[in-house]
């Protein structure tokens, strides 16, 4: 066991530790970071700018054998896809008693909306408008993961998107970017906190730079064409605001933008990242995408596509292995420079150093606290409560919920008794078996409360299969109202899984209409990862609950809405249109020199359907109701510099307590450029009781 490497390292680092008392942290860590550097050769410098994944599982299309070989010899500094504190140990001490210098590993896991507590999907954590609600159960990710070994999570996903298509709508905030920009913000405080003092906090990683969230077709990886006025208005915000919350990383995104794929543009990476926005952290690529130039026409080959990103100002290439490969012939031939090279690994590095991990290089990797932080009770205990904030109630006829206690239900439906799906895509390392479905949280009401539970899956989520259908219509006949929980499987959302069709799957609307068929009120919980299609359903179901992907707690708090133990109080932070045809469609637009005017024909809109959306961006109902009067607007003109100060009076005026979020928004009627209709500028969530303001 060669320790002597660690142990100069160690020496110097404490060196400039007492000889430097009155520096400034980072001052202190720049020079250690420099005794480091000064001690690698130039493979190992580019060893800690490849990142590989380990075969414990994969995200991406490729697996490369032999990482803890690089690792041995320097070529690899970091890793992804290796969690839990026995993998993690035993790869750092490869890292650090067999390297030639004993460099410390980072790892990195996709941790987007939970470790093993999952929480509901980000784009529904959206829909509750509540940005406590979000740093909180980015929050207890960070602890959970921190506690098995990682030190980086690959979120959060700040791309704005306008396109329901596009399955990775699931891992963002939705269409605005003003609400987008707090979230992104929200998740970065709690992923990463005020420091790294503790073992409870992880690198965020903002992620991609840049547009992605706007797919041509909303096929996934696909190109993005678009303004520069417009990625600075609607898209940029949210990745600004998460590095001004202090992100450390930053990945860059599959997409070309303006001809350049972001992976080698160095607009993007280098203007505006660092000289415009101060981003000081890393940037890596998303997996494989300096290969991919090569694909897009941008690069002749591997090695001219990882000069490209090199100068771009990419610092860790992701799993591609075209740094390792062939960036040290492109320095003897000076197309890429040492010096930058040496920047890059600077960034890495000094993470490293303010991550801790140079001084205890198992700081994360404590058994004990894995097995006393994963699954806390505490932990599933908050999943329950910001899943049920998450839940958007979209249609209320007659008062149908919330459930009158000691009625008969039927539940049916393919995703009633499913926990698998419950978790949703990009679930990390989430345990779709301890979920609590549906079915799970009414057997306990049913067994506590005494009333008579009946339960028929009727079809699955694909296929044509009707054979259910008549079993659960009887129970349904027998019942006093029916709850139909259906939707989409969780790999139909996520990386990967674009739809050209985003009607709910299957035969379940014809199921829908069978039970409606019945008489008897039907309430449909959807479960999905984007907005979906359902006009003949969103006009003859009594209720309509946006529940999407829940995650570990997803049934009780379901449960706990349509009971009434919790009012709905989630907007919608992504439209919802009416046909496939309306895509993209969203609330911001802007208008057009014909407005829409339904009753002629020489104006924006369409001959075969109107132009409004299903549900639009902000839209959700309450058991309660409110009403807004006396808006107060302190005066009539401003200066660009002034400050508009807007008053109402919001009053609860139902029977029960609720929470509103009352937004604001504002129009520019002129303007030097045109703007949109409306536009998001602040929000307030607040909770009254009835009959009170």
């Amino acid at each position: 066991m060669r320790i002597w490497p660690l142990l100069a390292v160690v020496l110097i680092i404490a060196s400039c530790k007492t000889s430097a008392q009155s520096v400034k942290t980072s001052d202190r860590i720049s020079t250690q970071v420099d005794s480091v550097l000064a001690l690698m050769t130039l493979q190992e410098k580019i060893g800690q700018m490849t990142i590989y994944t380990t075969d414990w599982e994969s995200t991406g299309p490729t697996i490369k054998a032999g990482y803890q070989n690089d690792i041995r010899s320097g070529d690899c500094g970091s890793l992804f896809n290796s969690h839990t504190v026995a993998f993690t140990r035993k790869l750092q001490e490869i890292a650090v008693n067999e390297s030639r210098l004993g460099i410390p590993l980072l790892f990195g896991y996709d941790v987007i909306h939970g470790y093993k507590t999952i929480f509901p999907i980000p784009l529904a954590e959206s829909c509750s408008w509540d940005m406590a609600a979000m740093e909180q159960s980015a929050s207890i990710a960070a602890a959970e993961s921190a506690a098995a070994g990682l030190h980086w999570t690959f979120a959060p996903m700040v791309d704005i998107s306008r396109e329901p298509r596009w399955g990775r709508v699931m891992e963002g905030a939705g269409e605005d970017p003003y609400l987008g920009s707090l979230v992104a913000r929200a998740r970065v405080k709690g992923f990463q906190g005020n420091n790294f003092n503790g073992t409870d906090k992880v690198l965020a990683c903002i992620k991609h730079f840049a547009g992605y969230g706007a797919p041509i077709a909303g096929r996934d990886y696909n190109t993005v064409d678009m303004s520069e006025r417009t990625f600075r208005d609607f898209y940029f915000p949210p990745y600004k605001a998460g590095i001004e919350a202090g992100a450390r990383t930053v990945m860059t995104s599959f997409n070309d933008l303006d001809g350049i794929p972001s992976t080698g543009n160095k607009w993007l990476l280098s203007d505006v990242l660092r000289k415009e926005n101060g981003f000081t952290g890393f940037i890596v690529t998303d997996y494989t995408s300096i290969n991919e130039m090569v694909n897009h026409g941008f690069a002749a080959d591997e090695k001219h596509a990882g000069e490209l990103a090199a100068n771009a100002g990419v610092d860790m290439d992701m799993q591609g292995g075209v740094f390792q490969r062939y960036l040290k012939e492109s320095i003897a031939a000076g197309i890429v420079s040492e010096k930058m090279v040496d920047e890059a690994v600077r960034r890495i590095l000094r993470i490293k150093f303010e991550l801790g991990l140079f001084k205890d290089p198992f700081k994360y990797c404590n058994e004990q606290r894995e097995k006393a932080v994963v699954f806390a009770p505490a932990h599933l205990d908050a999943a329950r409560d910001i899943a049920r904030k998450s839940i958007v109630l979209l249609k209320n006829n007659n008062k149908t919920l919330p459930l009158t206690k000691g009625k008969s239900i039927a539940l049916v439906g393919p995703l009633a008794a499913d926990r698998g799906n419950l978790i949703g895509a990009w679930s990390g390392a989430g345990e779709g078996d301890k979920c609590v479905s549906v079915l799970d949280a009414f057997q306990e009401r049913a067994a506590k409360d005494g009333f008579k539970l009946m339960h028929s899956k009727g079809c699955a989520i694909e296929g044509t299969d009707t054979s259910g259908f008549a079993e659960a219509v009887r129970i349904g006949r027998e019942a006093d109202i029916i709850i139909a929980v259906i939707g989409e499987s969780k790999d139909m959302s996520g990386e990967a899984s674009s739809r050209a069709h985003i009607t709910i799957p299957g035969v379940q609307e014809q199921f829908i209409k069978a039970l409606v068929a019945t008489g008897k009120p039907v309430v449909v919980v959807l479960m999905n990862g984007r907005p979906l299609t359902f006009p003949w359903i969103a006009e003859h179901a009594s209720a309509i609950v946006e529940a999407w992907w829940l995650g570990s707690r997803g049934g009780p708090a379901i449960g706990d809405v349509l009971y009434g133990d919790y009012n709905p109080s989630g907007k919608l932070t992504m439209t919802f249109p009416r046909d496939i045809g309306q895509v993209p469609i969203y609330y911001n637009l802007k208008n057009t020199g014909r407005p829409y005017d339904p009753n002629t024909k020489w104006n924006s809109r369409y001959q075969d359907i109107v132009n409004s959306p299903q549900y639009p961006f902000g839209y959700g109902l309450s058991y309660t109701t409110f009403t807004y009067d006396s808006m107060i607007v302190t005066r009539k003109d401003y200066t660009f510099s002034d400050t508009i100060i807007a008053t109402v009076n919001v009053k609860n005026t139902g029977s029960v307590a609720g929470e509103e979020i009352v937004q604001f928004y504002v129009r520019d009627l002129v303007g030097s450029v045109t703007r949109p209709l409306k536009e998001l500028k602040g929000f307030e969530k607040n909770k009254t009781g009835a009959g009170r303001e």
